[in-house]
């Protein structure tokens, strides 16, 4: 298991008696949560989680200004681990992934609180995994007419739809999209990857993605259909030329270790004992 990182957070009734229901299929079902200023979304996405299926529920704060940790206690979440500094999306859900497998996690589903993703497709990713069809489900917002029809602005579906163009080219692979934040995972999936090798930031989704298809896992893809409103968090347009420059450097070095050129230190799988 990879070790948890060594920044300062507070943890908040972690250590309460573990569920033992093991809701799907005898696997233990987690959800992780890594939210920033999501107290205006919070109990929306909270309420629609299908809790009859899903074992524990993880907050990971990172730093937020507003009563996200107080509303999250409100609401009973059990698992709350607050940053005292901001560490960015990815170093959110390196701590998220961490701590879901300290909880003994069979299944980890990563949710962003911001409810742009509905939490009732839980039931059937997580399904998907313990079932054994595939170790990897994403939420895709681009199969069927989600994406557009959910509010994404024009100039983000074109971006999304060519930069995955050139993905599934560089890195092999044939996703609908690579930029979801809905993902299901096997737990021993996150124990074989270098989650400690990649960024702290946004571009920490596609890295991960990349790490996946180079370790050989499949990847399943559902219809999920999104929300675009004033609440939802997205990122501005610099930011977004950024990632995008992001998503073509680490595609570029997918294809390096692929072809056996340049292998950079993500690719290199952990070893551990299942």
């Amino acid at each position: 298991m990879q070790k948890l990182m060594k920044h300062p957070y507070r943890i908040f009734a972690a250590y309460l008696p573990i569920s033992r229901s093991f809701m799907i299929d005898g696997k233990k079902v987690v959800v992780v949560l890594p939210a920033y200023n999501a107290e205006r979304t919070l109990a929306r996405t909270y309420a629609e989680i299908p809790h009859d299926v899903v074992d524990d529920v993880i907050l990971v704060d990172d730093a937020s200004s507003d009563r996200t940790v107080a509303l999250a206690r409100q609401l009973g979440i059990r698992h709350i681990i607050v940053h005292e500094q901001n560490r960015g999306y990815g170093g959110n859900q390196k701590t998220c992934y961490a701590h879901a497998l300290e909880l003994g996690a069979d299944i980890v589903v990563m949710l962003h609180p911001d409810y742009q993703y509905t939490p009732k497709l839980i039931r059937a990713m997580a399904s998907i995994i313990a079932d054994g069809v595939y170790p990897v489900v994403l939420g895709s917002r681009i199969l069927g007419k989600g994406a557009r029809k959910g509010g994404m602005p024009l100039y983000k579906y074109i971006a999304n739809r060519v930069l995955t163009f050139i993905q599934n080219l560089l890195i092999g692979a044939k996703l609908s999209e690579y930029h979801t934040g809905y993902r299901a995972f096997r737990s021993d999936v996150l124990r074989s990857i270098r989650l400690d090798a990649n960024s702290d930031d946004f571009i920490f989704d596609n890295e991960v993605l990349s790490q996946i298809l180079f370790a050989g896992y499949e990847i399943a893809e559902v219809t999920c259909p999104t929300r675009y409103f004033e609440e939802a968090s997205s990122i501005n347009f610099w930011r977004s030329v950024r990632y995008g420059l992001g998503v073509l450097r680490v595609s570029l070095e997918h294809l390096l270790a692929r072809i056996g050129i340049y292998v950079h230190p993500r690719y290199r799988m952990n070893q551990y004992s299942s």
